[in-house]
């Protein structure tokens, strides 16, 4: 993070150039402002085909993949590092300033929300109990009330800088050096259950209601069950490594995993020498590696349905020679002719 904010500003040379297609996947189409910086995170809406974005350009985008077009768009004075939605009307951020701020899609609006004390790094929405719950390199993990700007409902502190959260119902996955906290939203300055998937942890994300999926700094994937049948057994980790035998040592940190709402087990993870692969949690197989994209793959989302599977290939900052190539977000429709064609590629 600290190489990523030395850089901050530099630019890009060259221009986004998104009038192709990559293999099944689209190219989206941003042709007044191109996307100037890297992509921290992307986002597809909870019940539509709209799609959020946030970059280290300050701004903060959302295009509608259904008609191809940008609907929205507002910035800022700091780099964004994450986003997320609340509902289909309104969103958050968190950015380098510290800042957590909201956005009203509809009528443009926006405000500061609360703050942190350092970066802020993390930002979810809970349908559940209608909290936002953010976090940061302060090593607070914060709980607000959504319906009110700057009131604190809780306040838990941890031993380091919070690098990635996730929500699954009631629960709050806090990846924290190699462990994930596991908070309660309902009772989130009482206890929590730490697990320790020994992996230095770049992100974590729910896997349905049955536990969660932690991606490592060294090209691994570590999958935890909440509460697992055989206590001695909790889940399994292995090396993402990609199908080519040249690359079979391929170390690269997984940056992010995305888990399909329409077909059970499988999840996608994406790395940072641009590999995308499918696997499936039940056979512990993968199931299909697209072909390498051109940047760091650096965030992934599947839309409500699981028609559409979004790609971000933009740099990440996280290493000293990574190329900074333009980023772009590819949209890959996951249909059964496309699910089918998985079979032809896959490898054991």
């Amino acid at each position: 993070m600290l190489l990523k904010l030395q850089r901050f500003h530099r630019g890009l040379s060259g221009s986004n150039c998104f009038q192709f297609k990559k293999m099944d996947g689209s190219c989206l189409q941003f042709e007044e402002n191109p996307i100037q910086d890297a992509i921290s995170r992307i986002r597809f809406a909870p019940a539509s085909n709209n799609l959020l974005i946030s970059s280290w350009d300050t701004n903060l985008r959302l295009y509608d993949v259904d008609r191809s077009r940008l609907i929205f768009e507002a910035s800022g004075e700091a780099a964004l590092l994450d986003c997320c939605f609340q509902g289909e009307s309104a969103a958050f951020s968190a950015a380098s300033d510290c800042s957590i701020t909201r956005y009203d899609l509809h009528s443009g609006m926006r405000e500061n929300f609360g703050n942190h004390d350092d970066l802020a790094t993390c930002v979810e929405y809970s349908n559940e109990t209608g909290q936002v719950v953010t976090a940061g390199w302060d090593k607070k993990i914060k709980c607000w009330d959504s319906r009110s700007t700057k009131t604190l409902t809780a306040v838990n502190t941890v031993n380091k800088g919070v690098k990635s959260i996730s929500l699954c119902g009631f629960a709050s996955m806090v990846a924290v050096g190699d462990s994930v906290n596991i908070y309660d939203l309902r009772k989130f300055n009482k206890s929590f259950n730490s697990k320790c998937v020994e992996i230095q942890i770049e992100c974590v994300r729910p896997y349905l209601d049955q536990g969660f999926a932690a991606g490592s700094t060294d090209g691994r994937v570590a999958l935890k069950y909440f509460n697992p049948s055989d206590q001695n057994n909790d889940g399994y980790a292995f090396r993402c490594h990609p199908k080519a035998k040249r690359a079979r040592h391929n170390f690269a940190a997984v940056n992010d995993i995305a888990f399909s709402p329409s077909t059970y087990g499988d999840f996608v993870t994406g790395d940072n020498k641009g590999y995308v692969t499918i696997w499936n949690a039940q056979s512990k197989k993968r199931v299909y590696e697209m072909p390498k994209f051109e940047n760091s793959i650096a965030s992934l989302s599947y839309s409500h349905g699981g028609q559409f599977l979004a790609v971000a290939s933009s740099y990440t900052y996280s290493e000293e020679n990574e190329l900074e190539m333009p980023p772009r977000i590819y949209i890959h429709e996951m249909d059964d002719k496309y699910i089918a064609s998985f079979s032809t590629g896959s490898s054991k």
